[in-house]
């Protein structure tokens, strides 16, 4: 999802932030009405950008990632270029020529960081959405190109990806092994299932800033929350599981795996505070990769639901087995990760996890019930990552 720069929000009060060395410093700016989204970050970082997206969006954001020109052109020349196609030569009043010549066109580091820098192509009218639109373009032939040259699949090829990526970037809460763990997820997406979009705007304030459509933007996260398609995306068609469906994969056996190969995620559902924590640092010690602790996003007053990608049981079984009365429940919304969404009937218990190589017990299993059609924007600007239509 892009948010345009001049997007018009409410500033909380933030710890100021050095640009230049990274840190935080003892200022603290005060709260602000009608500021600039990208005022938001130049002032108070990544830990004030983080507190209006979480509100204007609803998510929960726990890791945060940024990239530097250097690590942009290195991430592309790691690919070996990136092909873009323009329907006209792409020249900036700024910039100057950045393509030439028309048609399709690979691009190396240097080339593709002004082709998604570029902000004044007179031909494009509109800066900030002519430049966001290339932005999304270049990133779904990104996507594409690590998906068909088998980047995530060839461990060489995904270490130095990676590498070339966090080389020139500054995180919060992010290691690199979190980076390895989001691209092994990545092995099963279609590029069609990824879409890009853009939050809706009505005009600019008087002072110049995107003015937010709010119920529109709440109506575009909700559909993200609930995992629901979004418009031009291209997924498999899901069908509901059957109770003879549920019983097959709560009654098929399991050979439990290594619980150093098994990547977990903790979300806290219950109202026992830091439940998560202790519950990560439990699992943890018995050699389980632990990739982030939260709270869920609803409280779960049930049992402890173990949620798993589908073809994950096996990882989702291994994880259950150490949680007294968890229940699995598959979901296509998670890749590779197991998530832990602990709930207040649970007492806090982990037991060792049953040993590698035997047969796993059979657990009950939860079906999700299906949210909502939420009512998206017909006016929504979006591209699919499958889409190489030439621009």
């Amino acid at each position: 999802v892009s948010f345009p720069r001049d997007l018009d929000v409410t500033r909380p009060e933030c710890q100021a932030w050095d640009s230049t060395t990274g840190d935080y410093t003892d200022e603290v700016y005060p709260a602000a009405d009608g500021d600039k989204l990208n005022a938001t970050y130049a002032l108070g970082g990544p830990k004030c950008l983080v507190k209006v997206i979480q509100k204007m969006s609803g998510l929960r954001i726990g890791h945060f990632v940024g990239i530097d020109f250097a690590g942009f052109e290195s991430m592309v020349d790691e690919v070996g270029g990136v092909d873009v196609c323009t329907t006209q030569p792409l020249i900036d009043d700024e910039l100057g020529t950045i393509l030439p010549t028309t048609g399709e066109q690979r691009v190396d580091g240097r080339t593709a960081l002004n082709y998604v820098r570029a902000r004044k192509v007179e031909a494009e009218g509109t800066g900030d959405y002519g430049r966001i639109k290339r932005q999304q373009v270049f990133l779904s032939s990104l996507l594409r190109s690590v998906l068909s040259n088998r980047v995530l699949f060839d461990p060489g090829k995904l270490n130095g990806f990676v590498t070339a990526f966090t080389r020139d970037t500054f995180v919060e809460n992010v290691k690199t092994a979190d980076l390895l763990t989001l691209g092994k997820s990545l092995r099963g997406v279609d590029a069609g299932a990824v879409t890009f979009l853009t939050v809706p705007t009505a005009g600019t304030t008087y002072y110049g800033n995107e003015i937010p459509r709010t119920d529109d933007i709440d109506a575009i996260f909700r559909a993200v929350i609930d995992d629901q398609p979004l418009p031009g995306e291209q997924r498999a068609p899901e069908t509901s599981p059957t109770p003879e469906d549920t019983r097959a994969v709560a009654t098929t056996p399991q050979i439990a795996l290594d619980p150093t190969a098994v990547s977990v995620q903790v979300s806290n559902g219950s109202e026992i505070g830091g439940l998560a924590a202790t519950t990560a640092e439990s699992l943890a010690a018995y050699g389980f990769q632990i990739v982030g602790t939260g709270n869920a996003d609803t409280t779960t007053t049930g049992p402890t639901v173990v949620r798993y990608g589908p073809g994950s049981i096996a990882e989702a079984a291994t994880v259950a087995s150490t949680l007294p009365g968890a229940v699995l429940e598959e979901t296509t919304s998670l890749g590779g990760i197991v998530e832990v969404v602990l709930g207040s009937a649970d007492t806090g218990t982990v037991t060792a996890p049953t040993p590698v190589g035997e047969t796993l017990p059979t657990f009950d299993t939860a079906v999700a019930g299906a949210p909502t059609d939420v009512a998206l924007p017909s006016d929504l600007t979006v591209t699919n990552a499958a889409d190489a239509t030439c621009m």
